[in-house]
C-alpha cells in the first residue's frame, strides 16, 4: 500500500513520482502507471480524483488487475523524468465530506431502526444509500439526520486501522467485510466501525453537515437522497433562490406559497375544464356544419383537408358526425409539416371497412395505423399532398 499516497494522507495536494508504464488500453485510451500516487481510482462508490500530470489533465483513474491507471488525453513524449502530480482538490475534499457523511447517516439508520445499507452512489449532485426496508416515514428520516448531525457537533475523531481477518472480531462491525487481506476500517469511535477503501477527513466535524433531501421506494428497499458538507449550502442556495423567484411570480409570502400554489392549481384546473367545454362546443358546431354541406346519394359524405389539427381533434369529430348520422361516411386528412394524419369512420348503417381503407393508404406515406371495420386512423410522411390523399381513400371505397 506504500505506492496509494492516499491512504497514507488523504490530504496530499501535490506529490512527485516516476511513469512505471505508459501503453493504451483495448479502446485505445492512453493511460500511464506511476510508481506512486496521490490521485484515487474508483471505487467502492467513490469517483476518482481529476487533476494533472506534468499539466496533462488526468480525466480518469481505475485499478486494474493491481495497477493504477491515470488515464490521458495523449500520451507522455518522455516518460524518463520525474513528473509532478496535482489533485484537484476541491473534487477530492468534497468526496472526502460526502463518503464521511455517508457513513454516519448509514450508521444513524442502522442503531436507530436497525435499516441495514444496501446499496451506496456518489454521484455529482447528489448522494443516495439503499435502505434494507420497504417503509421509511418523516420521524425517521429526521431522527437519522438529527443523530448524523450531533456526531458532526462532536467532531469525533474518524480513524483508519490496517486489520487481519482475524482481528475484525474486535470492532464491532456494521456489515461485514467483503475483503478478506488488507482489509481497511474506517472508525468514528463509539459510532460506526466499517470496512471502507474511500477517503475520509480526519475529524467528523469537517463534514460540515448532512440534510437529506428525499426518498423513495425502489422494489423492496428505500432509496435515499441526500447531500453532505459544501452541497447542503448549494443546494440551499439553489432552493432559495427558486423560492424567492416564486414569491415574486405568486405575490405571496414565503409562509403563504403552499396555499397559493394550491389556489393556482386549483384556478388551472377550472380553466382546464372551461376550455375543454368551449371546445368540445366548437366540435359539435364544426361537425353539424360539415353535415349540413355533405349530401351524396342520400347519405352524408363528409371529406375533408385540415391544415396542423391533431389526430385526436380528428377523432373527435369523426365520432361526432358518426353519431349525429348513422349514414355519414367521414374521410379526415390533416397536413402537420412534414406529415400526414388520416382518420376514417362510417355511422352505424354504413358498409366498407375503414380499417381496409387505412391499410391500403398508410403504405402510399411509409405510415403506420390501426383500428375497426367502423374507425381507423393513421399517419406517415408527407410524400404526397392531402387532397391526393384524400382522392385515394375515397376511391378506395367507391
Amino acid at each position: 500500500m506504500e505506492n496509494k499516497l492516499y491512504y497514507q494522507d488523504a490530504y496530499i495536494k501535490t506529490f512527485k513520482a516516476k511513469v512505471v508504464k505508459q501503453a493504451q488500453d483495448s479502446a485505445g485510451n492512453w493511460y500511464v502507471c506511476l510508481d506512486r500516487t496521490a490521485f484515487y481510482p474508483t471505487g467502492g462508490g467513490q469517483p476518482h480524483d481529476i487533476g494533472t500530470l506534468a499539466y496533462q489533465h488526468v480525466i480518469n483513474v481505475e485499478e486494474i488487475d493491481g495497477e493504477i491507471r491515470h488515464y490521458l488525453s495523449t500520451p507522455f513524449q518522455d516518460t524518463k523524468k520525474e513528473i509532478a502530480g496535482t489533485i484537484d482538490w476541491e473534487r477530492r475534499f468534497d468526496h472526502m465530506q460526502q463518503h464521511a457523511g455517508q457513513h454516519l447517516l448509514s450508521a444513524a439508520f442502522d442503531q436507530l431502526f436497525e435499516y441495514r445499507t444496501v446499496g451506496f452512489h456518489l454521484g455529482a449532485e447528489i448522494l443516495t444509500i439503499d435502505l434494507e426496508t420497504e417503509v421509511l416515514t418523516v420521524h425517521q428520516v429526521q431522527k437519522a439526520e438529527e443523530m448524523a448531525n450531533q456526531i458532526i457537533i462532536e467532531n469525533r475523531p474518524i480513524e483508519v486501522k490496517w486489520v487481519t481477518e482475524e482481528e475484525l472480531t474486535q470492532y464491532p462491525l456494521r456489515k461485514e467485510t467483503k475483503v478478506k487481506d488488507d482489509i481497511r476500517l474506517v472508525i468514528i469511535p463509539e459510532f460506526d466501525y466499517n470496512g471502507c477503501g474511500g477517503t475520509h477527513p480526519n475529524a467528523t466535524g469537517e463534514v460540515s453537515s448532512v440534510k437529506v433531501l428525499d426518498w423513495e421506494r425502489q422494489k423492496k428497499k428505500v432509496r435515499v437522497q441526500f447531500v453532505c458538507g459544501k452541497r447542503v449550502t448549494k443546494q440551499f442556495q439553489q432552493k432559495q433562490q427558486v423560492l424567492l423567484e416564486l414569491t415574486k411570480i405568486l405575490n405571496a409570502p414565503e409562509k403563504e406559497m403552499e396555499q397559493a400554489v394550491l389556489r393556482l392549481l386549483e384556478s388551472n384546473k377550472t380553466l382546464e375544464k372551461t376550455l375543454e367545454r368551449a371546445q368540445e362546443n366548437l366540435l359539435q358546431y364544426e361537425a353539424k356544419e360539415l353535415l349540413a354541406r355533405s349530401n351524396v346519394d342520400d347519405r352524408k359524405l363528409v371529406r375533408v383537408v385540415f391544415q396542423n389539427r391533431t389526430i385526436q381533434e380528428l377523432q373527435k369529430l369523426a365520432r361526432i358526425i358518426t353519431t349525429e348520422d348513422e349514414t355519414a361516411m367521414v374521410y379526415f386528412v390533416s397536413q402537420n409539416e412534414n406529415r400526414l394524419q388520416v382518420v376514417c369512420a362510417r355511422g352505424t348503417s354504413g358498409t366498407g371497412s375503414m380499417k381496409k381503407v387505412v391499410s391500403a393508404a398508410l403504405p402510399l406515406i411509409n405510415g403506420k395505423g390501426g383500428g375497426n371495420d367502423a374507425f381507423a386512423q393513421g399517419g406517415g410522411d408527407a410524400l404526397m399532398s392531402g387532397e391526393q390523399m384524400l382522392q385515394h381513400l375515397v376511391e378506395n371505397v367507391y
